[in-house]
């Protein structure tokens, strides 16, 4: 079956859209792309022809307002922010396409943004590099209020803005509020989850504990087989991005808490592999390969080899590392 899911056999009725593996790899190991599905690739290959219409036309299968991983990929497409929202105006009373195009300009301003301020730590990034930084998340803020305003009932506005408020520095009040405007549009919405455990890392100004607390808290509420599992395994990885130790979730009560997570999640019989599922496994194989865990070798079966830049960006040679966990399970 997973190789129909990959496309292994074109046009199956389990997934007739899949994307066909790659014929080179490096030690079996490959890089998902478009989510591996054709319909994303034709998506983002349309907007870097800045093509509109192509653009419009391609959106038709998704909900770009509840479909974080979709705009994932529209982010960073390069040249995007320059066009999208301009030719969106050309659709004149048209307030859907409108806010299609704002969120999509939004989400494309924030991943720009990072791309100027870079992954450095705050005391390495240069004032020109701030400045523009700002300028850029200040547009994203603009365009993505409008774009909830347009559309009331959309979620991603909403854990796009937890984003751009955690670059721009502003206050508590602000960003619960964003937090509490996302939830309740989607209560059990795991992309909303996986970005405030980001902005309650230290690093940000949070409190040591506090992200898994609310990452252990959130699960504790969703039912069986519901990808909400990956929120106590990226707070996990956060735990060990934050520490001086690279053993730190070397602790057999972690082991045990992952495990029984990731077989109450994406292990469960319950679990849906919606489109992307293959991100909510490797942020459990990360998390169990850096605690030790032999559940990893199952997660990592599944993968059949596909890995997501995501959370493996954490380490220099996302690739790599994936590539030398995955053998030592």
């Amino acid at each position: 079956m997973l190789g129909k899911l990959f496309g292994r056999s074109a046009g199956s009725a389990e997934h007739p859209h899949a994307l066909p593996v790659p014929r080179r790899q490096r030690g079996g190991v490959y890089k998902l792309e478009a989510l591996g599905d054709a319909r994303v690739l034709a998506l983002t290959e349309a907007a870097r022809a800045r093509d509109w219409a192509a653009v419009k036309t391609a959106l038709a299968p998704f909900d770009l307002g509840h479909e974080q991983a979709v705009l994932g990929q529209l982010s960073v497409v390069d040249g995007l922010e320059e066009w999208i929202v301009k030719a969106a105006d050309e659709d004149k009373g048209d307030d859907e396409l409108r806010a299609t195009a704002l969120l999509i300009s939004g989400a494309r301003h924030i991943s720009w943004g990072w791309d100027a301020r870079t992954s450095a730590r705050a005391v390495d990034v240069s004032r020109e590099q701030w400045q523009t930084f700002y300028e850029r998340l200040n547009i994203a803020e603009e365009h993505l209020l409008e774009a909830a305003e347009l559309r009331p009932d959309w979620v991603t506005p909403w854990r796009q803005l937890i984003t751009s408020g955690r670059g721009m520095s502003l206050d508590d009040h602000v960003q619960d509020a964003r937090l509490a405007a996302g939830l309740r549009r989607d209560p059990l919405n795991l992309d909303i989850h996986l970005e405030w455990v980001s902005h309650l890392q230290p690093r940000w100004g949070g409190k040591p504990g506090e992200a898994l607390e609310f990452a252990q808290k959130a699960f504790a509420a969703a039912p069986d087989g519901h990808r909400l599992g990956c929120v106590v395994a990226m707070a996990r990885i956060e735990e060990w991005v934050e520490s001086d130790r690279r053993d730190c979730l070397q602790d057999p009560r972690i082991r045990t808490e992952l495990r029984e997570a990731a077989e109450r999640s994406i292990l469960h019989h319950a679990y849906e592999r919606g489109l992307g599922w293959q991100g909510d496994y490797n942020i459990f194989a990360m998390a169990l390969s850096l605690a030790g865990s032999s559940t990893a070798s199952n997660v990592f079966r599944e993968l059949e080899g596909v890995y997501t830049e995501w959370p493996w960006v954490f380490m220099s040679d996302p690739q790599k590392a994936y590539s030398r966990l995955r053998k030592a399970f």
